[in-house]
Protein backbone atom coordinates (compact mmCIF):
# COMPACT_ATOMS: atom_id res chain seq x y z
CA UNK A 1 0.00 0.00 0.00
CA UNK A 2 2.62 2.38 0.60
CA UNK A 3 4.06 1.77 -3.03
CA UNK A 4 0.29 3.00 -4.10
CA UNK A 5 0.04 6.28 -2.03
CA UNK A 6 3.82 6.85 -3.18
CA UNK A 7 2.71 6.35 -6.66
CA UNK A 8 -0.44 9.03 -6.47
CA UNK A 9 1.54 11.75 -4.95
CA UNK A 10 3.93 11.54 -8.33
CA UNK A 11 0.93 11.96 -10.54
CA UNK A 12 -0.30 15.04 -8.40
CA UNK A 13 2.99 16.73 -8.88
CA UNK A 14 2.76 16.37 -12.94
CA UNK A 15 -0.85 17.09 -12.99
CA UNK A 16 0.39 20.21 -11.74
CA UNK A 17 2.86 20.42 -14.37
CA UNK A 18 0.32 19.54 -17.13
CA UNK A 19 -1.98 21.98 -15.74
CA UNK A 20 0.51 24.90 -16.27
CA UNK A 21 1.43 23.76 -19.42
CA UNK A 22 -1.59 24.19 -20.29
CA UNK A 23 -1.88 27.83 -19.38
CA UNK A 24 1.33 28.58 -20.91
CA UNK A 25 -0.12 26.76 -24.03
CA UNK A 26 -3.39 28.82 -24.15
CA UNK A 27 -1.09 31.87 -23.34
CA UNK A 28 1.06 31.85 -26.59
CA UNK A 29 -2.02 30.90 -28.95
CA UNK A 30 -4.23 33.97 -27.39
CA UNK A 31 -0.79 36.03 -27.89
CA UNK A 32 -0.32 34.86 -31.71
CA UNK A 33 -3.92 35.64 -31.81
CA UNK A 34 -3.33 39.06 -30.89
CA UNK A 35 -0.61 39.60 -33.08
CA UNK A 36 -1.83 38.25 -36.15
CA UNK A 37 -5.12 41.02 -35.60
CA UNK A 38 -3.01 43.93 -35.43
CA UNK A 39 -1.27 42.41 -38.72
CA UNK A 40 -4.58 42.56 -40.34
CA UNK A 41 -5.65 45.89 -38.86
CA UNK A 42 -1.93 46.98 -40.55
CA UNK A 43 -2.78 45.77 -43.64
CA UNK A 44 -5.98 47.65 -44.00
CA UNK A 45 -4.44 50.98 -43.64
CA UNK A 46 -2.12 50.00 -46.35
CA UNK A 47 -5.10 49.24 -48.37
CA UNK A 48 -6.39 52.53 -47.63
CA UNK A 49 -3.46 54.50 -48.65
CA UNK A 50 -2.43 52.77 -51.65
CA UNK A 51 -6.40 53.41 -52.80
CA UNK A 52 -5.36 56.94 -52.39
CA UNK A 53 -2.53 57.11 -53.69
CA UNK A 54 -4.05 55.74 -57.03
CA UNK A 55 -6.75 57.87 -56.83
CA UNK A 56 -4.13 60.85 -56.79
CA UNK A 57 -2.16 59.49 -59.87
CA UNK A 58 -5.16 59.01 -61.81
CA UNK A 59 -5.88 62.71 -61.67
CA UNK A 60 -2.72 63.98 -62.35
CA UNK A 61 -2.55 62.27 -65.48
CA UNK A 62 -5.95 63.49 -66.32
CA UNK A 63 -4.09 66.87 -66.31
CA UNK A 64 -1.54 66.10 -69.19
CA UNK A 65 1.16 65.01 -66.70
CA UNK A 66 3.60 61.92 -67.51
CA UNK A 67 3.49 59.26 -64.76
CA UNK A 68 6.60 59.97 -63.18
CA UNK A 69 5.54 63.48 -62.38
CA UNK A 70 2.90 62.03 -61.28
CA UNK A 71 4.01 59.84 -58.87
CA UNK A 72 6.85 62.27 -57.59
CA UNK A 73 3.83 64.69 -57.26
CA UNK A 74 1.63 61.78 -54.92
CA UNK A 75 4.95 60.75 -53.10
CA UNK A 76 5.20 64.61 -51.80
CA UNK A 77 7.33 66.18 -54.21
CA UNK A 78 6.60 69.44 -56.12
Amino acid sequence: MSEEKKESKKCGGKKKIMVAYGFIQLGSSFLSALALASIAIGFCSVKNESKVFNICVTEILKNGSTNAEAVRYCNGGN
